[in-house]
């Protein structure tokens, strides 16, 4: 049995534990089972945050409501039914809230992917464009010269020959004024109607670049629209749980009471919500340090096993080739070489950037590439920032499962994927630094076991971490 890392949720009270997900009793998938690991309502100091929006409009009875209610049959009763409907309404407010955020998450990932596509057909297109209008230009002057020829030899016109020499460097000059030369030979009428054919095709895709830029921007502007939506919603779904979370124990303390034909008290029901909440901060203290005791151990471990190969593959390895990275030991996780960024996990790489087949798992299935390289590390693994930055996204994503990204400025933002449910170190808006302990490695989302997969995003579109951290000193 492995050892799980800490409960972060319960540390900095930004998602919900395991244990707290047990305890709810609305019908709730396990997709949104694990998207109650959500970011939580944050309140950090300089930092702006989002406001999640309050669980619904709710006034809760006192405990001395409930000790009059009990004096009198009708009043107890209209009270138990009041509690009864307080009880349900926070477990269907969660189970709606949950669901809009899911749904805002899905349409997140969606959106990005749509982005990318839309960017790779863009640069395909101008890529075309460009072949097709050096096509043309080499065409053009090919025929600039033939015609300087065909007129030196035709007749001593060195001012012909001039022109065209002068004109050679576009194609759509040379070539208009080549279509108005009686002279051109027959033999040559097919390469300017090539040059000709290739200008007009340079053109063409040249308008569907700027066409499929236009969509790309739009679709980009999407995407970063619906991670906020996801965000906020997400947020909007925490704050009911905590909302359930908070009220849900007395609730149920206050009905019991209600409806208990003992000779208990109130006081007595009041004194077991306090030592209930007592016992529960005991035990999240013990779990706290034993997480803390786990990472410990985890980091020895690997550097044990840095140790034993010589230290090859230390954070402050160069940025060469590749196929020297791939080899030798494993590196820390958290380890770097002073340039700022650092090993976002321990563990050898699992899986490249790039194509590779379908992976369903967890209801979930990615179908668009691997655009991000996976480390494989324990279930509960510490996971680090890969540099210092702020978080602006901490929320479930479908096939990512718990999902961080991470925006280290200049349009340089990082991902973390698949963390465990409650496997949150961190909040959204929270500034972090290089090598911080941000979450904790599972297996939520499309994910067949417990690993971190790692993103690295330029002007918004993911591109290979592996060269990109080589080039910054750290080891893959």
């Amino acid at each position: 049995m492995q050892t799980l890392g800490p409960d972060p949720a319960d540390e900095c009270g930004c998602a919900p534990s395991p244990r707290e997900l047990r305890t709810l009793r609305s019908p709730v998938t396990r997709r949104l089972a694990l998207g109650l690991g959500v970011a939580g309502v944050v309140g950090l100091a300089g930092v702006g945050t989002l406001i999640a929006a309050p669980a619904f409009a709710a006034t809760y009875p006192s405990w001395d409501d409930v000790e009059n209610a009990r004096a009198n049959e009708s009043a107890k009763a209209d009270e138990i039914a009041r509690i009864q409907q307080l009880i349900a309404d926070l477990e269907n407010d969660v189970a709606v809230k949950q669901a809009r955020a899911e749904e805002l998450a899905a349409e997140y990932v969606l959106a990005q992917e749509e982005f990318e596509k839309a960017a790779q057909r863009a640069d395909d297109l101008q890529a075309q464009a460009d072949a097709e209008a050096e096509r043309a230009d080499a065409a053009a002057a090919k025929l600039g010269q033939l015609a300087a020829q065909q007129y030196r030899v035709g007749g001593d016109d060195t001012s012909l020959e001039l022109f065209f020499s002068s004109s050679a460097g576009k194609a759509d000059d040379l070539l208009a004024r080549l279509g108005t030369m009686d002279k051109l030979q027959a033999a040559n009428r097919s390469v300017y109607t090539e040059a000709i054919s290739a200008r007009d095709n340079a053109q063409n895709l040249s308008d569907q670049a700027k066409v499929a830029r236009n969509e790309r921007d739009r679709l980009q502007k999407e995407a970063e629209s619906k991670m906020i939506a996801a965000q906020e919603a997400a947020q909007a779904a925490q704050a009911a749980l905590d909302a359930q979370n908070q009220h849900r124990e007395t609730l149920e303390a206050q009905l019991a009471a209600l409806q208990d034909t003992t000779a208990r008290t109130i006081a007595d029901y009041q004194a077991g919500v306090e030592a209930r909440r007592k016992a529960r901060e005991e035990r999240l203290r013990r779990e706290r340090e034993e997480a803390e005791r786990a990472a410990a151990a985890e980091l020895a471990r690997l550097q044990a096993e840095q140790a034993r190969s010589g230290g090859s593959s230390s954070g402050g390895g160069s940025s060469g080739g590749s196929s020297s990275s791939r080899g030798g030991g494993v590196a820390a996780g958290g380890s770097g070489s002073g340039s700022g960024w650092v090993r976002p996990a321990g563990g050898s790489i699992t899986s490249w950037f790039g194509n590779r087949g379908t992976i369903c798992s967890g209801g979930y299935c990615t179908t668009s590439g691997h655009r991000g390289i996976d480390f494989g590390i324990s279930c509960g693994a510490p996971i680090y920032a890969a540099a210092s930055g702020t978080v602006v996204f901490a929320a479930y994503s479908g096939a990512w499962g718990n999902y961080i990204k991470v925006d280290h400025g200049g349009g340089t933002v990082t991902g973390y994927a698949h963390i465990k449910p409650g496997g949150y170190a961190v909040r959204w808006g929270q500034r972090v630094s290089a090598g911080q302990v941000i979450a904790y490695a599972g297996t939520t989302g499309a994910s067949t076991g417990c690993h971190l997969h790692f993103e690295v995003y330029r002007g918004g579109l993911r591109i290979d971490p592996a060269p990109f951290l080589r080039s910054r000193g750290v080891s893959v």
